[in-house]
């Protein structure tokens, strides 16, 4: 085949692909219009339990966006930031909860509406001995969540800590 043969060939070939791209366009009364709608930006809400503690180590204990609210870690202190109960997990555990509480009520929430929880320890087995708790914490449903034993945690009294993420519909 000559060069011009081949260049027509391939003109004719790009012409009928381009005629049947052509016939399967939609017609003009199948086209939807595409809607633009805006978005609302939601602006974080920030809560902090024991203000200059928090901004001392540089954190918020809570922050809530839209339906989804973020708990960070509580741990076993007073408040001025020294640990309680010392060398007790149980008791740890309890004071965690009681500052979680807290944070909940805070936000017209309960641990019904927890959907996420996070427990970090240094002593996995004692924590295990204790976990029962958690049923009367969780009286309807556990949250999803891990357990994770770490070698530490930010001050070395510190036997647990525990995180929340909440869904609350407004």
């Amino acid at each position: 085949m000559k060069a011009t043969q081949i260049l027509k060939l391939s003109i004719f070939s790009i012409l009928l692909s381009m005629s049947f791209i052509a016939c399967n366009q939609p017609k003009k009364e199948q086209v939807k219009e595409i809607e633009m709608v805006e978005v609302e930006q939601e602006t974080p809400e920030y809560y902090l339990l024991r203000p200059e503690i928090e901004k001392a180590y540089g954190y918020s204990h809570a922050v809530k966006i839209g339906n989804d609210i973020k708990i960070s870690g509580a741990v076993s202190m007073d408040n001025e930031g020294n640990p309680t109960a010392i060398g007790n997990i149980e008791q740890q555990m309890k004071n965690c909860y009681s500052d979680l509480e807290k944070v909940l009520k805070h936000y017209g929430c309960t641990f019904d509406d927890v959907i996420l929880e996070n427990v970090f320890t240094t002593d996995m087995a004692k924590f295990l001995e204790f976990a029962g708790y958690r049923t009367e914490i969780y009286k309807k449903q556990f949250p999803t969540g891990s357990w994770l034993g770490v070698k530490e945690l930010a001050l070395p009294e510190f036997m647990i800590e525990i995180e929340l993420e909440v869904y609350k519909p407004e």
